[in-house]
């Protein structure tokens, strides 16, 4: 009797133990998300960037704030991108300070594709239409805000 409250009290310690690891490394991995972006940017010489989006993650939508600015930049340009954000913890990992360093020139019905990542990893592809006259060469830097 004593040896089968022993084995039992094993299988016990057994299952408990895999249940919250399996827990625990679910919570570990990251998620994903899909972001809409609309930016207006302009500029000569130095330029500025207003926006707003939205983060669709884990079935809710979440409000983002976008700002930036950029050195080398002539013209005005809005586009509106989509895509994906990787490395999600939570839905405000999003936020913080992406930064792209690049040449480019845009005429009207240009098209932009980037990926940027931020300080906790969170890695944003993004792609879209660019309407508008812009030269810019010089580095960039977006910031978010949920």
């Amino acid at each position: 009797m004593v040896s089968l409250v022993r084995t039992l009290k094993f299988v016990v310690a057994i299952v408990v133990a895999v249940a919250f690891s399996s827990v625990q490394s679910f919570a570990q991995h990251p998620g994903a998300g899909t972001v809409r972006l609309s930016i207006v940017k302009a500029g000569f010489i130095v330029g500025v960037g207003v926006g707003s989006g939205v983060l669709h993650y884990q079935g809710r939508n979440y409000p983002l704030r976008l700002g930036g600015i950029g050195i080398g930049s002539l013209g005005v340009a809005s586009v509106a991108l989509v895509g994906t954000a990787s490395n999600l913890r939570s839905p405000y990992g999003i936020a913080g300070t992406y930064g792209a360093a690049g040449a480019g020139a845009t005429f009207v019905g240009g098209g932009q594709v980037v990926t940027l990542q931020n300080e906790k990893g969170v890695v944003l592809r993004l792609s879209g239409p660019q309407v508008g006259f812009q030269v810019s060469l010089a580095l960039a830097g977006l910031t978010i805000a949920v």
